[in-house]
């Protein structure tokens, strides 16, 4: 590796700390170098609080340091624009930084280059592109929704080696390891938004909560119920917050849940049931970057058919269970080029566990 990418690694390491708090926001990080010492390190706080080019500053100044000549390597472009907070780009121009190395230019069309070219116009040398594809796969949610506005849709199953995901009677609890279930808490936890389906919800009355990670936020639970059949008791309605998306009107249903402080919109299809690339837009303009799916075989197959998921999350257990449920409601094919094609983009073991991340 070169030195600009040994430093924008540690870059990306320090972004990871952002991961589960800095939603809606990237999570960026900051290395200030000078006369070959690295000075300064931050990475972006909660929506609100300062970003990384901001917060290593801050610690390059507290350690007495002076930043004027010194290179800045950042996983994303400095922001150009006022939002909650004032625009990073600017901040490196008062500080009289020499040069500044990005992973990439930023996605959101509020930036796009304007960063570097404000950088640029003030005497700052510029890079880009240097660990771009680590950058990006770091905050692929965020470039998601800026680039199609809609949320990087991961859906996560967890099976046998057959497939299976329940017996025949819908006994599920266990089929994979403590390690594996952990695991799958920590995606939840990066995720703005964690979506069901009403048939998971009646049938398991599951809380859809982060429990194995200590969060500052709980993603936004969202519900696909197209005839708002949803008992008001259910316990994914407890503490309000929670969305639903309906296929149907039924004004004293609706009352009664937004009086729980349930929010519900109506999104229906030519079928009659919920739109579900609608569902995604409609996430997208309320800044999910990631949204993780934990529904049933029917939601599952209904959301592949209509392409609105990008992401597999399957955690394979040791064991096969025989005839039981399975992963995807899905029809049969009459011809194996209708299958639906993946990639395997990582596999690892959790656990006692197999992981498999695979992208359509």
């Amino acid at each position: 590796m070169t030195q600009a990418e040994i430093l924008m690694s540690q870059a990306l390491k320090l972004a990871e700390n952002g991961l589960l708090s800095s939603a809606p926001n990237p999570a960026i990080g900051c290395v200030i170098v000078k006369d070959g010492r690295v000075i300064g390190e931050g990475f972006t706080q909660p929506p609100g609080g300062n970003h990384a080019e901001i917060q290593a500053l801050n610690a390059a100044v507290a350690h007495g340091h002076d930043v004027r000549g010194a290179t800045v390597y950042v996983t994303l472009e400095p922001c150009s624009h006022f939002g909650r907070t004032p625009p990073c780009a600017d901040a490196l121009v008062r500080a009289g930084v020499a040069k500044v190395v990005a992973a990439m230019q930023d996605p959101n069309p509020l930036v796009a280059g304007q960063g570097l070219a404000r950088l640029q116009a003030a005497g700052i040398e510029t890079e880009s592109g240097v660990l771009a594809e680590q950058a990006r796969e770091l905050n692929i949610g965020f470039f998601s929704r800026m680039q199609r506005g809609k949320p990087w849709v991961r859906l996560k199953v967890a099976a046998s080696l057959d497939g299976k995901t329940a017996l025949r009677n819908g006994q599920s609890q266990w089929i994979t390891s403590q390690a594996a279930r952990d695991d799958g808490h920590m995606w939840r936890a990066r995720a703005g938004a964690i979506l069901t389906g009403i048939g998971t919800v009646k049938e398991d009355d599951p809380q859809l909560t982060v429990r194995a990670i200590q969060l500052a936020r709980q993603p936004l639970r969202v519900i696909v119920d197209s005839k708002l059949s949803i008992s008001p008791d259910a316990k994914i309605l407890s503490g309000g917050g929670t969305l639903i998306f309906t296929a149907i009107v039924d004004a004293e249903k609706q009352a009664l849940l937004q009086d729980r402080g349930t929010e519900v919109v109506v999104l229906p299809n030519a079928q009659g049931k919920v739109d579900l690339p609608q569902v995604m837009l409609e996430l997208g303009k309320r800044q999910i970057n990631e949204l993780h799916v934990e529904a049933g075989a029917k939601l599952n197959a209904s959301l592949i058919r209509e392409a609105c998921v990008d992401e597999l999350l399957v955690y394979l257990a040791p064991a096969i269970l025989g005839d039981g449920r399975g992963m995807f409601e899905l029809p049969a094919l009459e011809s194996l080029q209708d299958k639906f094609s993946l990639k395997f983009h990582q596999v690892m073991q959790v656990g006692e566990d197999l992981r498999i991340l695979a992208r359509f």
